[in-house]
């Protein structure tokens, strides 16, 4: 089918804006970084309106870049970073906050009431998450307790909330449609998994007016229309998707047991387990990998807060290199084997441990140590934490994974790829098209339009670029992870 995707890719630091090709092939794409702000210990936010500005200044100059016109464009897909929360005035969508991002904390102590309170196994049963402060009821609740007049404005139907994705949607179509997918509305705590609604239950106990949130539609669905003003015309919105969802789309993982990780600024790795929804005894989440046709595909899935944000923070922070593109040449002089850890626990550690209160150290220092083994230790940090949970997964009754396809920035670092596979035992596959994230939500957009007839011609595109064998001897292997659960259990030794 002649004509072009666009894909809107939210992160944690940057939007991009992607054109695809009808074959999945990338034409252009445009990228903005986003400023990240911490006012105090733990808390993380962000500029809603830079969120925005980012948006349709990616997509103009993609679209741009691509050498084509709004006409050329059959659909958008948009994905993004899932948890992260905005609030705002359902009649001027002005935002009433900074956005409270995914990586935030500062609702460990509510966490800590309720799940004293007795409340975390039924939230758990309805919603298949753990109560932590990562997700976004606890960040919506302490918005309408502590900006001034929200409480009231909420329950008076004045006020929206909303998922980055939802936020994106109702500036896109200029305030019409309010509206997200089945995998963002499975990371609220709102949202039961099982029954595919909105929950009367969790609404009540997050003490939530229904009236803030979006309608919950399929994966690949109408989401509505852009303003002709903001691209050069009216695109339809047909596909939306958290990150990691997407991702798994991207990477083709439609088969009971297919895993993908990706490696951006956390690091998730997700399982698909079919229509039936695993619980875990390992403290790992069930959740919507997709919903499509009103069909819906469960996934089991572990969430790293720290993966490529270790890396820019031995840049930013440190200043131990100047770019991310330094660090394959500076571990190669270092080896698997240089005796660092570090464990990059700057905003608690994820799943399987969920320790809000755990904090990063670097252990295994020498005089000998210097930059390249710290560098080292930062890319391995992401290799081990990935082990952490497909042990969890295989724990959990999941067949041990035998290939995992990766994908995000870090994976095209040749020697974290490697070790990577050294670390778990397993083959891991790195695709040609790395940007797996956006390709997912345009697949989805290009789902609803009919450019692709089902899962199988998606599936039909994937390429692998380079397959990573593992060739670290088994003792080899197991003494690094010793030392590495040892780092962990030192970091989470707290009052």
């Amino acid at each position: 089918m002649p004509g072009f995707l666009l894909a809107i890719d939210n992160g944690t630091t940057s939007t991009r804006a992607i054109v695809f090709d009808t074959a999945g092939q990338i034409m252009a794409s445009s990228q903005r970084e986003i400023r990240q702000y911490f006012p105090d210990d733990g808390w993380v936010e962000q500029d809603g309106e830079e969120i925005w500005s980012s948006t349709v200044d990616a997509c103009r100059n993609a679209i741009s870049a691509a050498g084509v016109g709004a006409g050329d464009i059959l659909a958008i897909g948009i994905t993004n970073q899932r948890e992260t929360t905005l609030l705002w005035d359902a009649d001027s969508g002005d935002l009433l906050h900074r956005a409270i991002v995914w990586q935030d904390r500062r609702t460990a102590d509510y966490c800590t009431q309720l799940k004293f309170a007795g409340y975390e196994p039924a939230i758990v049963s309805k919603s298949g998450l753990l109560l932590d402060p990562y997700f976004s009821a606890t960040k919506l609740h302490w918005l309408l307790q502590n900006v001034p007049g929200a409480r009231q404005r909420a329950e008076q139907g004045k006020l929206r909330f909303g998922t980055v994705d939802s936020f994106l949607l109702w500036r896109l179509t200029g305030g019409k449609v309010h509206r997200t997918d089945a995998t963002n509305a499975s990371r609220t705590l709102l949202f039961n998994i099982h029954t595919q609604r909105w929950d009367p239950e969790l609404l009540s106990l997050f003490d939530i007016p229904a009236s803030l949130l979006p309608e919950v539609l399929d994966s690949a669905a109408d989401f509505g229309t852009t303003q002709p003003q903001l691209l050069g015309g009216a695109i339809p919105i047909n596909g939306v998707a958290g990150d990691q969802q997407a991702a798994m789309i991207g990477q083709a993982c439609f088969h009971p047991g297919m895993a993908k990780s990706t490696y951006g600024t956390g690091c998730f790795v997700m399982m698909n387990t079919g229509s039936t929804p695993i619980r875990s005894s390992n403290r790992l989440i069930t959740t919507v990998g997709y919903r499509l046709n009103g069909q819906t595909t469960y996934a089991l899935e572990g969430s790293i807060f720290v993966a490529g944000a270790a890396i820019q923070w031995l840049r930013d922070g440190l200043k131990l290199i100047h770019h991310a593109g330094e660090t394959e040449a500076l571990a190669g002089q270092a080896g698997e084997s240089c005796g660092v850890y570090l464990v990059p626990a700057f905003t608690g550690l994820g799943a399987p441990y969920w320790d809000p209160k755990a904090r990063g150290a670097i252990f295994g220092l020498t005089r000998e140590t210097g930059i390249a083994e710290i560098v080292a230790a930062g890319l391995q940090s992401a290799c081990f934490q990935t082990r952490d949970l497909l042990e969890a997964m295989t724990a959990d009754g999941t067949s041990p994974t035998a290939t995992l396809r990766i994908d995000g920035g870090m994976v095209n670092n040749n020697w974290m790829a490697q070790a990577l596979a050294n670390v778990l035992g397993v083959t891991v596959d790195r695709p040609q098209v790395t940007e797996t994230t956006a390709l997912g939500a345009a697949y989805l957009a290009g789902l609803k339009q009919g450019v692709f007839r089902n899962l199988n011609d998606i599936e039909s595109l994937w390429r692998c670029e380079r397959s990573f064998s593992p060739n670290m001897d088994a003792q080899k292997q197991a003494e690094l992870y010793r030392g590495w659960l040892d780092a962990v259990e030192r970091v989470r030794k707290h009052d």
